[in-house]
């Protein structure tokens, strides 16, 4: 396909300013990429269903093979399929003959990505893959290549031409290839039940991982860190704790523990608003007796929402017999990297 001779859309001619038929020439790339992958859902067939049952038995491991522009795409499948609860990783067909094929057992499965179905490197192993016994699945542009007819299972991703005009760079093909790898890895995921919290286990260092691992009881302040007075100080004392808890409130609690309200910046501006003595008023006064808490054992990230919907900075932790067990402000959030 001569893209410089073909309308970029239907009816409507190629631009003759240099900026237009550089438009024109992207957009007929990813017109030609995304009929690619339309094509496909015409090859969610039962092999892929087979593809699938076969992954999904696998005791071991996924091991995925591709070389040159397929061993790049081979690598986004193995990484994404590792991520989302199907142990995976990517080998080099050259090092594999090279030794590397011993990492390679008989409770693994194979998942091979040739577009020509004739790759030598990995057609050279397939001897060795079949003796061990390991299923064989492949991603080929066609059924009837060599590394297709050897297969256990072969999906077909053949695409009607590449995207390149000389039909030699891939470009289609391994677009085409890495949406099926998308398909069984996410169809694995949604099989297997995998969830969000799995997803996060497995990413432990990202934003995600961290809004879904980290809970109240890792960050709240504790113990003598907590702010705290009873009920019938004055509330200058209050103010004694709240300066030196830095968390701009304190708890208001009985002399069983048990909280009875809260005071917090807000409630002295508006103590004071009222000419108050706060060296002989009782912070039973002046604490608001009705307020937002959290109970421990929570995930942070719903403290986050709490905080966002009602526009406060931090929480008291209370358990189920109202006894105070922490506290947890948005600083503790932002240094944990939960916002």
């Amino acid at each position: 396909m001569n893209y410089s001779e073909k309308p970029c859309a239907k009816n409507h001619p190629i631009p003759t300013d240099e900026a237009g038929r550089i438009r024109c020439l992207g957009l007929a790339v990813l017109n030609t990429e995304a009929q690619a992958v339309a094509s496909l859902a015409s090859k969610i067939d039962e092999n892929f269903v087979a593809a699938c049952r076969c992954m999904l038995a696998c005791k071991g491991r996924i091991v995925v093979l591709g070389i040159g522009k397929s061993g790049h795409i081979a690598g986004k499948i193995a990484a994404t399929l590792a991520s989302t609860g199907s142990p995976a990783f990517f080998v080099h067909p050259g090092d594999a003959s090279h030794g590397d094929l011993g990492m390679i057992t008989p409770q693994d499965v194979v998942l091979a990505i040739s577009n020509s179905g004739a790759t030598e490197e990995i057609l050279s192993i397939i001897p060795l893959i079949k003796r061990l016994g390991v299923p064989l699945i492949t991603l080929t542009g066609g059924r009837d290549s060599p590394l297709a007819r050897t297969s256990t299972v072969n999906i077909d991703v053949g695409v009607a031409h590449e995207a390149c005009p000389l039909g030699l760079v891939p470009t289609a093909s391994t677009t085409a290839a890495l949406a099926m790898g998308d398909a069984l890895a996410i169809s694995l995921l949604e099989t297997r039940g995998f969830t969000a919290e799995d997803f996060a286990r497995a990413h432990p260092g990202g934003s995600l991982g961290r809004r879904l691992l980290l809970r109240i009881d890792d960050l709240m302040h504790t113990g003598d860190a907590i702010p705290q007075v009873t009920q019938d100080l004055p509330i200058s004392q209050a103010l004694v704790e709240m300066t030196r808890k830095g968390l701009g409130m304190t708890a208001v609690v009985d002399a069983q523990g048990k909280v009875m309200g809260i005071f917090t910046d807000g409630d002295l501006r508006r103590t004071l608003d009222q000419t108050v003595d706060i060296h002989s008023t009782t912070i039973a006064a002046a604490m608001t007796r009705t307020f937002r808490h959290i109970s421990p054992g929570l995930l942070a990230a719903e403290a986050l929402r709490l905080m966002e919907t009602h526009k406060i900075n931090a929480l008291l932790v209370i358990d189920q017999n109202n006894q105070l067990v922490g506290a947890i402000n948005m600083h503790d959030l932002l240094r944990a990297r939960v916002v």
